[in-house]
């Protein structure tokens, strides 16, 4: 079995409801094993420059991020297609709109470094997203990164503060922030 760590995000609607609901579909799948869940934590949306050449915007909700492991059974690629199967269910638009109900990444598969046409291991922009490594670093504070060699505490502890781009870690069952 690998442990494979996924990274969830929602800006749509309920975006902790909307993070539970994926983890959940991902645990009644075959093959898949879940170990742990962080807490959610919130974040300003932050607009890729991509998409804003071609003038999609973001919406104003904030992010609502997370970071689960499991154990697989699953190839990397069929765990992907799984991940993407989930997002579909939850209504996930593949479409113009850079917002989502739901977006599941496969961050880490084991310690598997992959270049492949469909799927990039460790996934690619991690080290630079703290909405990533801050709930990574609640599950694996010390789990080193196979390419930079750094820990998720290292990768973290090496952005510089923005706080435009700053999380606010939540409880799952807290009020929203008003």
């Amino acid at each position: 079995m690998a442990l494979a760590f996924i990274g969830l995000g929602s800006n749509l609607g309920d975006g902790r409801r909307n993070l539970l609901a994926a983890w959940g579909q991902l645990g009644r799948q075959p093959g898949l094993q879940l170990l742990a869940l962080s807490n959610p934590y919130l974040t300003k949306p932050v607009p890729k420059p991509e998409w804003l050449a071609t003038g999609r915007q973001l919406g104003e909700q904030p992010f609502t991020n997370a970071v689960g492991v499991l154990e697989s059974r699953l190839a990397p690629l069929e765990l992907l297609r799984i991940l993407h199967q989930v997002e579909k269910n939850l209504g996930r638009d593949q479409g113009q709109s850079p917002d989502r109900t739901i977006d599941l990444d496969l961050l880490y598969y084991d310690d598997l470094v992959l270049e492949d046409a469909e799927l990039i291991l460790p996934h690619p922009e991690m080290a630079k997203r703290l909405f990533v490594l801050a709930p990574l670093e609640e599950l694996a504070p010390d789990r080193p990164h196979p390419r930079l060699g750094l820990t998720t505490r290292q990768m973290r502890q090496r952005l510089a503060f923005d706080a435009a781009t700053s999380v606010r870690r939540l409880g799952w069952d807290d009020d929203l922030p008003g």
